[in-house]
């Protein structure tokens, strides 16, 4: 059982998100990945917004429930990833054991995910027209930093699931638990109807 190519697909689906927003889908964990990836392709053009300079107090709030939504999806689909591989890891026979890593691989699909962003909008910035050649430069240097974290991250995962497959390192599906979305958990909202 490998791993789908998870930096290709990210690297594949950022970029045809910004010419094409319905591109997209998949099946299984690779359904499951581009999915995660989807969420924080929204984040990311979300929290944008949220910084605009000339954006209103309204327009701030509905962008920030608009970013607390993705990002609850976000966090449901990082469990789902490792339930997923956890079911494939059962459902192939392979015994988890070894030492625990606190870290799950869909913890490290969803960092990889926003290295693809970061490395995207980077390379943006290193073909703008409009800017001085230190800006260039500036984000030259930072695309090689975010190039050399991702590789090294990537195969950090290679490695992990290499282990887990050998009964070297195991991880565990760990809950998100958030609660500011939920009416029940969170004082603001629950606060809200009592007054």
């Amino acid at each position: 059982m490998q791993l789908p190519d998870i930096v290709r697909i990210q690297d594949e689906f950022t970029t045809r998100w910004h010419s094409d927003q319905d591109a997209g889908a998949g099946s299984g964990l690779e359904g499951l990945v581009i999915s995660q990836h989807r969420q924080n392709f929204a984040l990311w053009h979300q929290e944008d917004r949220a910084r605009a300079p000339l954006a209103s107090a309204d327009e701030i709030a509905q962008t920030k429930r608009a970013i607390d939504a993705l990002n609850q999806v976000r966090n449901d689909l990082i469990e789902a990833i490792d339930r997923e591989l956890l079911q494939q890891l059962e459902a192939s026979g392979i015994n988890l054991a070894g030492e625990l890593h606190s870290e799950t691989p869909a913890m490290m699909i969803d960092r990889l995910s926003i290295l693809s962003l970061k490395i995207f909008h980077t390379r943006e910035q290193i073909e703008r027209a409009d800017v001085q050649p230190a800006h260039i430069e500036r984000n030259r240097q930072r695309l090689e930093v975010l190039l050399r974290q991702r590789q090294d991250l990537a195969d950090c995962l290679a490695a992990l699931w290499r282990d887990v497959r050998k009964g070297i390192r195991y991880f565990k599906l760990y809950r998100q638990l958030k609660m500011y979305n939920d009416p029940q958990l969170n004082p603001a909202i629950y606060g809200a109807t009592r007054h």
